[in-house]
């Protein structure tokens, strides 16, 4: 394995899974603890505040994901960038594209914040949240739309750092976060009573701090791509580069988010047991999809170093690789979750309407489990090679058009332990669909950014 005393590595060289592997541990630990501090911010609530404050954390996570994720996927842009002219050896291009990616951050973190605050209570009245839970989801909305600039600012320095093969630091990031989470929930809602509002100005604080924190330590231990928020140095070819990645994979994100909000909306309508249930059954549902998302963007990142070094035949065995451990882990969380369901959901909410929805979320959902984590890093590794316009097409149709009306069709039909196998079936045709245009091949086409540059 090719890494450097500074921690950056080399995919182009050594064996492809050994290097997915290493690059997805570091991911992984570091998703844990992020699951870990919302698992926590679910389980005070649930545990110490009621099911009303639990329904309103699980209607904020959606809105402020699609907040958020127009960001998240310019930073997938700029990692396959940065990665890409890392493995063709450009590391000048590598700074200017860390200032072009800074510049445009900086510009638009503020237009972005005041739009998320505007949008909080259109956004309540189209989920149809609970009366009982409304005042609650408004205030933890509002808090965390209004510090939305630290998230972004972390997942910019994450992008950047993964582009170049080096997942530990971001792993040290999500850790000051995570820990200083955990302890200001414990601080502000179980020592000062701030129910809600306290998990609310937890994030915001901890996440804030963690970007700052990353931005300091980037400066003094990378030199080599020091991050300055306000040079305004900008590239527009780099800017059009990462935008051509990064703007369809955070409409993606965006979509996802919106399928998942459509579907709460049906939810909300039974009331605040079921949409307290989704919340603890996504909840184990994301932890459990951790090793993927961790996999996926390790794939996503080795594709790109060797796309840009022009070796296409590590980039097929580095997908195949991702993709088997993908199924193994899939396979070993869906005999463990449709067995534990009920004492898991128990752990959150002691009440039995809550329970009983959340199990029916998990038996429904995890028999197709393997069949997402498929499709996740195939379009993980599409997009490393720089095509992230089907990956987008492919969630369009599958996640919302396919499984939005799907879930409501069963909910209305068969009621509403039967409307999570919409999501399954979305699954099913998304898989399909990747399976194929990858055996294709045509994602191909697009080649190494740093060879078509003039």
């Amino acid at each position: 394995m090719e890494r450097n005393s500074n921690g950056l590595r080399d995919m182009t060289v050594g064996s492809p899974a050994g290097h997915i592997v290493l690059f997805a541990l570091p991911l992984l630990a570091g998703s844990f603890l992020q699951q870990l501090y919302n698992m926590v911010d679910s389980w005070v609530v649930g545990n110490y505040v009621g099911d009303a404050a639990l329904a309103a954390v699980g209607v904020g996570f959606p809105v402020i994901f699609m907040f958020t994720s127009l960001f998240m996927g310019i930073a997938n842009g700029g990692t396959v960038v940065i990665s890409q002219y890392y493995g063709a050896g450009k590391l000048d291009r590598v700074h200017d594209a860390v200032d072009t990616i800074y510049t445009a951050f900086a510009a638009a973190a503020l237009p972005v914040t005041l739009l998320a605050l505007a949008l909080v209570k259109p956004l309540l009245a189209v989920l149809r949240v609970d009366p009982a839970a409304y005042h609650e989801a408004w205030a933890y909305l509002m808090i965390v739309c209004g510090g939305l600039v630290g998230t972004i600012g972390y997942n910019t320095n994450a992008g950047i750092l993964n582009g170049l093969g080096n997942s530990r630091t971001t792993l040290l990031f999500l850790s000051v976060a995570a820990v200083m989470n955990i302890g200001l929930d414990l601080a502000l809602v179980l020592l000062a009573g701030w129910g809600v509002v306290g998990v609310a100005v937890g994030t915001v604080v901890s996440q804030t701090f963690s970007w700052l924190f990353g931005l300091f330590y980037i400066n003094r231990r990378y030199p080599q791509i020091a991050i300055h928020p306000f040079c305004f140095r900008f590239d527009r070819v780099l800017f059009r580069q990462v935008m051509t990645i990064g703007l369809p994979a955070g409409l993606q994100m965006s979509l996802v988010s919106l399928g998942a909000m459509a579907v709460m909306s049906k939810l909300n309508s039974y009331g605040k047991a079921f949409t307290a249930a989704y919340n603890v059954g996504s909840r184990l549902d994301q932890m459990a999809f951790l090793a993927v998302q961790s996999l996926t963007n390790a794939v996503t990142a080795f594709v790109g170093q060797n796309t840009g070094a022009k070796k296409p035949e590590r980039v097929r065995r580095g997908v195949r690789a991702a993709a088997a451990m993908s199924a193994v882990w899939c396979l070993a969380m869906t005999a463990l979750l449709m067995t534990l369901a009920p004492q898991l959901v128990g752990a959150f909410s002691p009440e039995a309407d809550v329970i009983r929805s959340g199990v029916s979320y998990l038996r429904c959902i995890m028999p197709f489990y393997v069949l997402f984590g498929t499709f996740y890093i195939l379009n993980g590794a599409m997009r490393g090679a720089g095509d992230s316009v089907f990956p987008m097409v492919n969630v369009l149709l599958s996640l919302i058009l396919v499984r939005v009306p799907v879930v409501y069709l069963l909910a209305n039909r068969f009621g509403p332990g039967a409307m999570y196998y919409g999501i399954g079936i979305g699954w099913c045709v998304g898989f399909t669909l990747c399976v194929l245009y990858y055996l294709s091949g045509r994602w191909k086409r697009h080649g190494s950014l740093a060879e078509a540059e003039p």
